[in-house]
Formats: C-alpha cells, sequence, structure tokens
C-alpha cells in the first residue's frame, strides 16, 4: 500500500459505517488522519468505531436535517479539531423502477439524500476551512451520474447533480487552496446491492469491461490522494472508478 500522510488531519465521513465509507475512513486512519464517522445507522456505527481503533470516533447523523449538521460539526471541531477534510460518501439507491412508475415521494426521498444531502454537508463545513484556508472535500458520485442507468433515474438524476455541485464548488473554492472533487465507481461489492434486483445487478456487471465490480479498498486508496496535500493542484474535477465502462 502506498503511503499518504495525513498525519494532523481531521477528516468527516458521511456514511461512514459502512462500505465505500467505512473503507474510506480505515484508509485515512491508516494515512494517519483522525476520523469522525457520522451515519444514521446507530447499531452499525457503533461496531464500525470499534473496529477502527481510537483514531475514530462517530455521531449519529442525519444528513437530511441541516441544523443537526451544524451542531454536529461544532461538536467534531470542539472535541478533535479542526475539520480539513470531508469525504461525502452517504447515499440511498432508491427503488429500482421505470420513470413512469416511479413514486414522486421515492424521487423526493432519493434526492434528498443523495443530492440535498450532499449540499447540506459541504455547505456546513466550507465556512472553516475557507477561514483557514485550506480543506479538501471528495463527493462520492456515480457511474450512473455519468451515464445514467434504466430504472433508477432518480438515482441517476441526483448523482449528476453532485457532479454539477462538486464543479460549481470547486471553483467557488479554488483560490483558498480548498480542493473539492468527486469519484464516479460503479458498482462496488456494499450493501447497496441488497438493494437492487438480481437482473439489475447482472446489467451492471456486464457493462464493466473489468468483468467484476469495484472493490472498496481501491476507492479508498484514490480517495486518500485526492484528500492528500499532494493533491494541490486538481479541483473540480470527477475522477472516474467504473472499470472502463466511463471513458469520459
Amino acid at each position: 500500500m502506498n503511503q499518504i500522510d495525513l498525519r494532523d488531519q481531521v477528516a468527516i465521513v458521511t456514511g461512514g459505517a459502512q462500505g465505500l465509507g467505512f473503507a474510506i475512513a480505515k484508509r485515512l486512519i491508516d494515512s494517519g488522519a483522525q476520523v469522525s464517522l457520522w451515519d444514521s445507522n446507530a447499531q452499525v456505527l457503533s461496531q464500525a468505531t470499534v473496529a477502527l481503533g481510537a483514531a475514530a470516533s462517530s455521531m449519529v447523523v442525519d444528513i437530511t436535517d441541516y441544523a443537526s449538521l451544524l451542531g454536529a460539526h461544532a461538536e467534531v471541531e470542539r472535541q478533535i479539531g479542526p475539520v480539513s477534510i470531508l469525504v461525502n460518501s452517504a447515499g440511498i439507491a432508491g427503488s429500482n423502477a421505470s420513470l413512469e412508475d416511479y413514486d414522486p415521494d421515492e424521487w423526493r426521498r432519493v434526492v434528498e439524500v443523495n443530492l440535498n444531502g450532499t449540499f447540506y454537508v459541504n455547505k456546513v463545513v466550507i465556512g472553516a476551512m475557507k477561514a483557514r484556508n485550506y480543506g479538501r472535500i471528495v463527493n462520492i458520485s456515480s457511474v450512473a451520474g455519468k451515464e445514467g442507468n434504466p430504472n433508477l433515474s432518480a438515482y441517476s438524476a441526483a448523482k449528476a447533480g453532485v457532479i454539477g455541485l462538486t464543479k460549481s464548488l470547486g471553483k467557488e473554492l479554488a483560490k483558498f487552496d480548498i480542493g473539492v472533487n468527486a469519484i464516479t465507481p460503479a458498482t462496488a461489492k456494499t450493501a447497496i446491492l441488497d438493494t437492487l434486483t438480481p437482473e439489475f445487478i447482472d446489467y451492471m456487471l456486464v457493462r464493466i469491461p473489468r468483468g467484476r465490480f469495484l472493490e472498496v479498498d481501491e476507492a479508498a486508496a484514490m480517495v486518500a490522494w485526492l484528500v492528500s496535500r499532494d493533491n494541490s493542484f486538481t479541483t473540480a474535477s470527477v475522477f472516474d472508478l467504473s472499470g472502463g465502462r466511463a471513458t469520459y
């Protein structure tokens, strides 16, 4: 494993209790960072915090509740130190249905978590980062945000919005030494697969030239560099993790 130096850095990882978020949090800790895991699943969050050891702490957080996010961020800065890294990994797949049959309430729920939640969390951290003239943010989008997946319109639209948000915010903060980038992973071996039909999982797998799903540690390796001081120039960019499915 290549060593990324994140000593003296404090990170928030949303959706950090499992899947991509957990793997990223582990890689950040292995690189020297202190990490606060934010997740809505209290039981899994507690288990994850224990598994990651003394450098991990946690908060039960709903990323769609902006007021509570303000308090959570203030508490992390008070207890651990200035937050210099944000990885926004929290998200849901939503229903697997055609747009014609898609429930409007479900559409709003998926967009609220995946897109609006990303907006809320980014908004919470950037003021303090600007004041210190430093920060690194990675928003986790999806290859679905680039290409769209049939019968997953809400998720695809929300993840496309995350790309647009990232590009806009990265330009806004470029002069403050705050890098804001996104990654667009293909399907990874995480619990999100449990919400999808076997037919849809097969549909996604056959479109990946690598012939397999993403390993979470592969995503963690890319994110670790993106949030490091070594990434001193790149911002407002999208990094592909689709195994060759997307080529732009």
